[in-house]
């Protein structure tokens, strides 16, 4: 399996970004990583699907809200130095 942090580079920018924002906050839901990045909807689901298929974030069912879902980074993703994102 791959180091976490050559998975990361290996992931577009959109996806970088996201992992940023994880990085910064404990839990979001996908609206508010819209919000925080201001990438589309659409965009931050395909970032975070592929973050979960790095293994680099976790999803789990708000306590607030049951039909949301919260995204946190893992282990592995908290061991990871991001690289900056480009443009």
């Amino acid at each position: 399996m791959e180091h976490p942090s050559e998975t990361l580079s290996d992931l577009p920018p959109s996806a970088k970004l996201v992992y940023k924002v994880l990085e910064h906050n404990t839990s979001l839901n996908q609206q508010e990583l819209a919000e925080e990045t201001m990438l589309p909807k659409r965009t931050v689901r395909f970032a975070l699907t592929r973050l979960k298929e790095s293994g680099l974030v976790e999803e789990r069912i708000s306590f607030r809200d049951a039909r949301q879902s919260v995204y946190s980074l893992t282990e592995d993703g908290k061991q990871v130095h991001a690289p900056p994102v480009e443009n």
